[in-house]
């Protein structure tokens, strides 16, 4: 039997990889746990700093798995508590105090969609295709699509994207935002990979908690912002972190972690 989700190190970074590739990476049951045992694992594992999420075979999600989600009749209110139980481990994903980047190759369609946008960073290739595909099957977005897609598009494009049901290709997403970066299809994990290790030797601390201040901040006013800033700033102050990259400015020593722009 053929393992739904795969997981390995580089340094650091944990490594996710959506493993059916006989069906496009689909979203059946069982990779629906593991994925999100694999997500668990992740948030409860101190060494890891980076996620790469990613898919095998050429393709990173087709969504739900049509044919396994359809095997048999359920009542109304047994499909909406199958929805439901998703959304504990994906809110976890999606609030991760760690950054996260998906390597989408190929198609990110559905559900699969939404779960690339979930992620902090999206690097693709020239062959990445994006897709809310619901409205073909006369469905609505799931999987977190109704919150992640506005944020990231605009509402107005969000709309059109979900209305119309059509494909957006790396070209295009780019340029609204979904796709932070695109790469060679044969050097993307590495790409991914890589992105993931310039995280390593920052702080995770203040990353986590600028990511979830920075995922609430369309919700909350000026004033519960300022707040949460302050609360934030006060704890990140009283890190190890802080305190030795504080000693190294003073003694004029460079700092563990620089952005370099390549």
């Amino acid at each position: 039997m053929t393992t739904p989700v795969l997981l390995a190190r580089h340094g650091a970074t944990l490594l996710i990889t959506l493993n059916r590739p006989e069906s496009r990476n689909a979203l059946d049951l069982d990779m629906r746990r593991a994925l999100g045992e694999a997500v668990f694992t992740a948030r409860d594992s101190p060494e890891v700093k980076a996620v790469v999420i990613t898919g095998a075979g050429g393709a990173f999600c087709a969504g739900g798995d049509l044919k396994a989600l359809s095997a048999e009749r359920r009542p109304i209110f047994a499909d909406r508590d199958r929805i439901r139980r998703l959304h504990p481990w994906f809110r976890e994903l999606v609030n991760l105090e760690k950054p996260v980047i998906a390597a989408v190759d190929g198609v990110a369609f559905g559900a699969g969609f939404n779960l690339a946008l979930a992620c902090d960073f999206i690097v693709g290739t020239p062959q990445t295709r994006f897709c809310a595909v619901f409205a073909r099957l006369g469905l609505v977005p799931d999987l977190g699509g109704f919150f992640l897609l506005p944020r990231i598009v605009g509402l107005q494009r969000a709309k059109e994207l979900v209305f119309s049901a059509r494909e957006v290709d790396a070209d295009e997403a780019q340029r609204l935002g979904i796709l932070y970066a695109s790469y060679p299809s044969p050097g993307l994990l590495d790409e991914a990979l890589a992105l993931a290790a310039r995280f390593h030797d920052a702080s995770t601390e203040a990353l986590g908690i600028a990511k979830n201040i920075l995922n609430r901040s369309f919700n909350l006013d000026q004033d519960t912002l300022a707040e949460l800033e302050a609360s934030a700033q006060a704890m990140s102050l009283h890190t190890e972190y802080h305190r030795t990259a504080v000693a190294g400015f003073l003694a004029k020593r460079p700092p563990a972690f620089r952005w370099k722009n390549r």
